[in-house]
């Protein structure tokens, strides 16, 4: 064999391995200060209903809570229909600093993806619901 397959041999699956690794590794989704979030704005898919959130102890408690969780990237979202709670995270600027869709307490959509949360924590699913009573 040639000199540069067997290197092709070699190194097509240790780059595999590698990014298989990369992607499966616990990650957090939501990494960000609740002083740096103004506003969440989080639409129920369910319903249709809307709910803007300015309170800085609400917003804090959300975003801490999101902080907290760690995600395991899964499978493409990408033709999935419906979801639970879309949830937009807004900068002092009135920017979208973070979307992402809630559907339960152990599962989001992200970036073209479902992620699942670890078991040693969980989105406070049953908070978000109560904004909406």
């Amino acid at each position: 064999m040639k000199k540069t397959t067997k290197w092709l041999l070699w190194l097509v699956p240790l780059v595999l391995i590698l990014l298989f690794g990369l992607v499966s590794i616990p990650q957090h989704v939501v990494n960000l200060k609740p002083a740096d979030v103004s506003r969440i704005v989080i639409f129920d898919g369910s319903t249709g209903r809307e709910v803007e959130i300015t309170e800085a102890q609400v917003i804090r408690h959300i975003v801490t809570n999101l902080n907290e969780v760690t995600f395991e990237r899964g499978k493409l979202s990408i033709g999935y229909m419906g979801f639970r709670f879309r949830t937009t995270l807004y900068n002092d600027e009135g920017k979208a600093i973070k979307t992402i869709t809630i559907n339960s307490a152990e599962v989001i959509r992200y970036k073209g993806f479902f992620y699942t949360a670890n078991k040693d924590k969980r989105i406070d699913f049953s908070y978000i619901e109560g904004l909406f009573k």
